[in-house]
């Protein structure tokens, strides 16, 4: 199984640019989840994800997202973060990213955080995040290898989705 991620970054990033496990820029996840390598007809489920979630990406890019207040995640509830109010285009992004997940015999990793119990939010990391009442375009939509090669300590990004840049 191949260990991925698919996030709405909210600070410049590169396909194919890479980070360390511990410095992820600032983003919403809409969903962390495994995919076979390959399918039983010889495919790569990943480029079959990549290609049947684009039409939902690019409808859900240029949405105006909002930022919400600051709520404690985690199990013991030690990490902050600001919540993202609800948006109809974001909601419909992860629904369908869940559906083609499961639909490629995908495994989701917390599936009690998933559609109805979907709550996108902003982690602050060292020092960054972003405040309540900002408003963020939706303009960047990462695929993210979770263990490039087999490494567990370097993140990369596979497919970068972006709004075209404002003429």
């Amino acid at each position: 199984m191949r260990n991925l991620v698919m996030v709405v970054f909210v600070e410049p990033v590169t396909e194919g640019g890479m980070f360390p496990r511990e410095d992820w820029p600032l983003h919403i996840t809409l969903l962390r989840f495994d995919l076979p390598r390959t399918a039983d007809d010889g495919s790569e489920p990943l480029w079959r994800l990549v290609e049947d979630t684009t039409p939902a990406v690019c409808r859900a890019l240029g949405a105006q997202l909002r930022v919400g207040p600051e709520a404690w995640f985690g199990r013991h509830e030690s990490i902050l973060v600001n919540l993202v109010e609800p948006d109809l285009r974001l909601q419909e992004l992860h629904e369908t990213i869940v559906g083609q997940v499961l639909a490629l015999h995908g495994r989701i990793a917390s599936q009690r955080h998933t559609l109805e119990a979907y709550r996108p939010h902003i982690t602050h990391h060292d020092g960054r995040r972003r405040h309540a009442g900002q408003v963020l375009e939706l303009d960047r939509v990462a695929l993210v290898d979770m263990a490039p090669e087999g490494d567990h300590s370097q993140r990369r990004i596979l497919k970068l989705w972006q709004s075209p840049p404002p003429a």
